[in-house]
């Protein structure tokens, strides 16, 4: 099974999913030009995201009050 690969460049169309703005890279680990662990984190509303085996979560994040909805 291949495995998926995240590069650096995806920055340039990736947005926080909250809020639509610029999202920053925080490397965990890196195989050649590929991201295999890190975090996205939002410049504006500093929300993070994971990136764990190559693939971005960026779902948005749950309100605080939104139980089991």
């Amino acid at each position: 099974m291949e495995r998926i690969k995240t590069k650096k460049d995806i920055l340039e169309i990736l947005c926080c999913p909250t809020c639509k703005s610029d999202l920053e890279i925080e490397i965990k680990k890196e195989e050649k030009d590929e991201i295999i662990t890190g975090i996205l984190i939002c410049k504006k509303c500093k929300n993070n995201y994971k990136i764990e085996y190559g693939i971005p979560n960026l779902l948005p994040k749950k309100e605080k009050n939104d139980f089991n909805q």
